[in-house]
This record gives structure tokens, C-alpha cells and sequence, in this order.
């Protein structure tokens, strides 16, 4: 069995009590304290989570921009230096390669992060594109990536910089930020549902400034977070996972991602003719969200079913949500079903459990 690889934080984590799990053949934290304590903390202060697995790229020359549109589904002309976006890749059918965030960090140059589990897949894939005029370099090795999450997030991050860190709006980014003496990248994004920031740093000042982010939010609640609670948040937020509510055989328009797919464009980008067709024909799947009306957890990959016992579709991601306090589960089912107040079943164990599609996302901060 091969070595499970480890984080630059990995040595901090006993220090927190954390509790690890292999996740993609990553040895991370699924939690510190509790996933539900964790949860709130983010809800309601502010969470730390170390995500340094993610994958990370560089692409840079006079080719760059072509090589993004012809990969990317968004519109990556739009991006002007300090600015960030989420698109996805697809294949030729429209199946999604991975979803992913560009940072465009000057002309000619981005920065690319990818999912952990996909990051060699998606570096094979932009090599495959590009050609002479642009280089594609794994620098993964070299970030650690920390997130700070939450209503007091600002605050904390504040409190370690000269930095006017409110002027950063979403999806904005300060490639060279000064966070107590250590430089990194500071973006205004997340994978929560929250406020907040996700700091990339080199790997070795990464336990430095988690050790300075954690003593900065002494008093404000800061709590180091996991992946479960990580999972619980995002899936609040109706944010998709890799895997569960997107892979191949799913559509980002399948996903409710169209606001990421620009098949408009000039750009030929790979999938577009397919989404095209996707988009003018509509989807014949959709992500709904269904509350469970009786009693019972809807977990991944549970068979959803209609009023007339077929099958229509199955759960993505389901949990009991600390927020809501109900069992919910996203969908992936027959699109005529989709409609808010339809009546569904959902096999779980023996029994078939009535639940009915709500509107998602399960949860929205309020813009205070």
C-alpha cells in the first residue's frame, strides 16, 4: 500500500486534535473538535481549514489565453489581472473533466487550481492543448492553501495586514499580499456558503501563518476546521463536489452550472457543441433539492424514485444539515420530476421514504 501524502500543515494537526482520514490518498483532517461544532463555527464565526491537497498551475505565454478558451467553458477573456473565475473543463459529449478556478495574475499568465483527486488527470489534459506558445507547469508541490471562513473572517485576516482587506470584493484576489510577514496570494473566495478568504502561500511559510491566523482569531471564535465540515458547508450551499454532483457522465448544465458556461463565446472550447444543444434543447437531468418528509438520511448514491415506483435518479449528496436541522439530499433525476412541491421516494435501506423537491440552495448568508 503506498504512502498516503501529507500536507506541509500535516505536523501542526496533532497539536489541534485532529483526526485524519485518507482522502485521496491524502492523510487529512476530517475533523479537530466536532464536524458540527465546526460547522457552526463557520456559520456563525469563522472556520480554519488547511485544503493544501488542492492541485495547482501555472500556464503562461503568448498562447495562454487561447489554450484557456479552447479548455475552458467560461469566458476567460473577461479576466483582467487581480481577478479570478470558476469555470469547468469538458469533454467533446459535454461530460465534465473537473471544475476548476483561474486567477489571471498578468498578461499572459494564470494560475489554476484543480481538484486534488483530478490534478494529474487535468495537467495531461492542458498538455494535450497546448502547444509552443504556452508552457503549463504543476506547481503544486510548491503551495499550501489555507481558508479562513466566515462572518469574522475579514476581521481576523485584518487584523494581520496593513492591507485594506475589505477593498478585495468576491472573486477578486492581491497576488503579493503582506499576512504577518509572509507573502502569498489573498483571494476573496470560498467553498462554503460564507465570506471569507483562501490564502496560497509557499509550503514552507504555511504552518507560520496558520500559527498567526489561529492566535489572530483567539477571540473571535476561530476554530480549526476538517473535511467534514467542509462537506457540510458546501453542500448547504449547494456548492458541487467533484465526483458526487459533477464527473463524466454529468453536465455542468446537468449540475446547474450554466451561469459557468458560456457557449456563446467565439471560442470553440471542447463541449461547447454539445452543450449548445444541451442548453437549446434543455437538459433531460436535473440537481434538485429534496427535503425528506419521512424519517430517514438520503446518502450518496441512493435511488430516487417517482409516485409510480420508477426509478428516476439517484442522490448526489445528502446529509441530516446542521443548519436546517432536516435531512436533505441533492438529486441528479429525470428533468420532468424537478419541479419545487414534486412528491419523490427515496430508497434507503428496505423501505421507500416520501420526500419532496425544495428549492436550493439549502442555505443563503444573509448580506449584512
Amino acid at each position: 500500500m503506498s504512502q498516503l501524502k501529507r500536507t506541509a500543515l500535516y505536523p501542526l494537526y496533532s497539536e489541534y486534535g485532529a483526526k485524519t482520514v485518507n482522502f485521496g490518498g491524502w492523510d487529512m483532517p476530517v475533523q479537530f473538535s466536532s464536524i458540527k461544532e465546526e460547522h457552526f463555527a463557520v456559520r456563525e464565526h469563522a472556520g480554519l481549514f488547511d485544503v493544501s491537497h488542492m492541485g495547482e498551475a501555472e500556464v503562461k505565454g503568448k498562447g495562454a489565453l487561447s489554450l484557456l478558451q479552447k479548455i475552458a467553458t467560461n469566458d476567460v477573456s473577461k479576466l483582467s489581472p487581480g481577478k479570478a473565475q470558476y469555470t469547468l473543463m469538458c469533454y467533446e459529449n459535454g461530460g465534465t473533466v473537473d471544475d476548476l478556478l483561474i486567477y489571471m495574475l498578468a498578461e499572459d499568465h494564470y494560475f489554476l487550481v484543480l481538484n486534488a483527486a483530478n490534478t494529474d488527470k487535468d495537467i495531461k489534459w492542458l498538455h494535450k492543448f497546448a502547444d509552443n506558445t504556452v508552457t503549463v507547469t504543476d506547481v503544486s508541490n510548491e503551495y499550501s492553501l489555507l481558508a479562513i471562513q466566515g462572518p469574522k473572517a475579514e476581521k481576523i485576516v485584518q487584523s494581520i495586514t496593513e492591507i485594506n482587506v475589505s477593498d478585495i470584493s468576491f472573486f477578486r484576489f492581491l497576488h503579493q499580499a503582506d499576512l504577518g510577514g509572509v507573502k502569498a496570494l489573498l483571494s476573496r473566495t470560498g467553498y462554503t456558503g460564507e465570506d471569507g478568504f483562501e490564502i496560497y502561500c509557499s509550503s514552507e511559510d504555511a504552518q507560520a501563518l496558520w500559527k498567526t491566523l489561529m492566535k489572530a482569531g483567539e477571540q473571535d471564535g476561530l476554530l480549526p476546521c476538517g473535511l467534514g465540515a467542509r462537506d457540510t458547508l458546501r453542500f448547504e450551499a449547494r456548492l458541487p463536489l467533484y465526483g458526487q454532483e459533477i464527473d463524466e457522465t454529468i453536465s455542468p448544465l446537468e449540475a446547474g452550472l450554466g451561469f459557468a458556461v458560456k457557449v456563446n463565446k467565439e471560442e470553440d472550447f471542447i463541449g461547447k457543441k454539445s452543450l449548445q444543444e444541451e442548453k437549446e434543447n434543455g437538459p433531460t437531468r436535473k440537481l434538485a433539492g429534496l427535503e425528506m418528509i419521512e424519517k430517514g438520511i438520503p446518502r450518496t448514491g441512493y435511488e430516487i424514485f417517482n409516485e409510480n415506483h420508477e426509478q428516476i435518479g439517484h442522490i448526489t449528496s445528502g446529509t441530516q444539515s446542521p443548519t436546517l436541522k432536516k435531512n436533505v439530499g441533492l438529486g441528479l433525476i429525470n428533468a420532468e420530476w424537478a419541479e419545487v412541491g414534486t412528491t419523490l421516494y427515496v430508497q434507503i435501506r428496505k423501505k421507500r421514504l416520501k420526500a419532496k423537491v425544495i428549492k436550493t440552495p439549502f442555505y443563503r448568508r444573509s448580506k449584512s
